[in-house]
């Protein structure tokens, strides 16, 4: 079952006096790139929930939003750093006197300075906290990965539709081919007997520039591989894990084996059909991009 790289998940718990709201989303990404935005004191978690999340994504750019209430009002308390509030109103002082300014420097001022008055939390249990953010965390990630599973099944299903539209290029192709080696020996007949009137045409001549053409334009061994290639993305769509590195070398291929058969092609209709497969294959990488 795929998985998209595009996805969103929330969870919002609440356990006594705490709540915790997580928000997950993703957009694509070549590797696993996760960005945390929570309140400071969360921050000797970010580990742990580095850790949990691994357990659910491989592959994204992820943007976690964590929030956190506590209704407890013991739980914090307020602290007064002097010593810090002696700094700042000594080097308040000594630019009023530099700079020759009125010194009207408020206790109400001073305190809102970053640091002089702050707010602590209590003894707060670690672990407590811990298993209710994972519990929040959890519940967001199932829902995440949830989406992705619908949106990558989406994904699937368009991207088998395009590889059978590409399966149908190669099927011409496979059968207009054998009809060129004809249509060059009987146009190579025509000329040679324009120019030769009645003289007798040398057949072994003519056998030669016919397997020489034969030889240039036959793509037989790219059509097979490119048949081998479809048949592969569609056997790795069903499969399970992080698939998304795979097809996309696996389209490189495709790419290759379609640039070789236009590279040959010496008949408008197989140009136009390569052409196709060309544009079909590059939808078709692009839709990868977002596989996880």
């Amino acid at each position: 079952m795929i998985k998209s790289m595009t996805g969103f998940g929330r969870c919002e718990i609440t356990e006594g006096n705490r709540k915790f709201t997580v928000e997950m989303k993703s957009v694509n990404h070549r590797y696993l790139d996760v960005n945390i935005k929570m309140p400071k004191k969360l921050n000797f978690f970010e580990s742990a929930i580095r850790t949990e999340l691994k357990n659910y994504i491989t592959r994204g750019k992820v943007d976690i939003f964590i929030t956190y209430e506590d209704f407890n009002e013991e739980s914090g308390c307020l602290k007064y750093n002097a010593a810090l509030a002696g700094e700042y109103l000594k080097y308040l002082r000594q630019m009023a006197e530099d700079f020759g300014i009125d010194d009207d420097i408020r206790v109400s001022t001073l305190s809102r300075y970053p640091e002089v008055l702050t707010m602590e939390d209590q003894n707060v249990d670690e672990e407590e906290l811990w298993k209710d953010l994972q519990k929040a965390l959890k519940g967001a990630a199932e829902g995440f990965v949830q989406t992705r599973i619908v949106e990558g099944q989406n994904l699937c299903n368009d991207l088998i539709a395009k590889l059978d539209g590409m399966l149908e290029h190669v099927d011409f192709i496979t059968e207009r081919s054998p009809k060129l080696i004809k249509e060059y020996r009987e146009k190579l007949e025509e000329k040679v007997k324009e120019l030769l009137g009645d003289a007798q045409v040398d057949e072994n001549r003519l056998l030669t520039e016919v397997t020489i053409f034969a030889d240039k334009s036959c793509v037989d061994e790219e059509l097979v591989r490119l048949r081998s290639h479809v048949e592969t993305t569609k056997k790795t769509l069903q499969s399970d894990g992080s698939i998304g590195r795979k097809l996309d070398f696996i389209a490189q291929e495709m790419n290759r084996e379609a640039n070789t058969i236009l590279s040959k092609a010496n008949d408008l209709e197989i140009s136009a059909r390569a052409i196709e497969l060309k544009n079909e294959i590059e939808k078709v990488r692009e839709q990868i991009q977002n596989i996880e």
